[in-house]
């Protein structure tokens, strides 16, 4: 009887196998990587230093569009007209096959 192979197992080897294979970092002096930057430019607005690098005027708010109005709900009288009709054609149907 062969037995399935254990889930973890698997992923252990696999794992095993894929730094076996991965490049060997240099133990030489390591060179500090430059910090990152957006590529709009705006990454000033990260160093949480924000009065120091603009001044913040508040523009006129900007025109909003309106929503479409959600549909109303429909009326219970209306729901009760469409089943009474939905019954009388179903019993039509039925009463003119039993007649054939």
């Amino acid at each position: 009887m062969t037995e399935q192979p254990d889930p973890e197992r698997l992923l252990s080897e696999a794992l095993r196998a894929q730094a076996v294979r991965a490049p060997v970092q240099s133990t030489g002096p390591v060179t500090p990587q430059p910090p990152l930057k957006l590529l709009s430019g705006t990454d000033h607005l990260l160093s949480g230093r924000v009065s120091e690098t603009i001044s913040f005027q508040p523009g006129p708010a900007p025109e909003t569009t309106r929503l479409a109005a959600a549909p109303r709900q429909v009326s219970a009288w209306w729901i009760v007209l469409l089943a009474v009709l939905l019954g009388l054609a179903a019993g039509a149907v039925i009463g003119l096959i039993s007649i054939i």
